[in-house]
């Protein structure tokens, strides 16, 4: 009788522990995927994050190339214009000399 009584106290401490691992068990699993959760939302930030600053810094060097392109295209149309202005000043005064003459 005594024995029987410990195989069910020892069965039920068996079964308990078993129980409490179950327990810890699924804790641990449950701060597992929490964790990779929070981590997977993490990484999703950062990489908005560095979209962002791409876009940025692809928008302020486009700009910056644009306004360059500006001031090049502006030279180059001031220096055309001085050339032309020269020569068509010549061209006029040759025009005149020939309707004079």
């Amino acid at each position: 009788m005594e024995l029987i009584k410990k195989i069910k106290q020892t069965e039920a401490q068996a079964q308990e522990i078993i129980e409490q691992a179950k327990a810890r068990t699924a804790a641990q699993a449950e701060k597992g995927r929490s964790s990779r959760l929070k981590t997977l939302q993490q990484a999703e930030q950062e990489r908005k994050k560095t979209i962002e600053a791409a876009v940025d810094t692809a928008e302020k060097e486009g700009l910056a190339e644009t306004e360059n392109l500006k001031a090049q295209a502006e030279k180059k149309q001031q220096q055309l214009h001085n050339k032309v202005a020269d020569k068509t000043a010549a061209a006029v005064t040759k025009v005149i000399e020939h309707l004079r003459g």
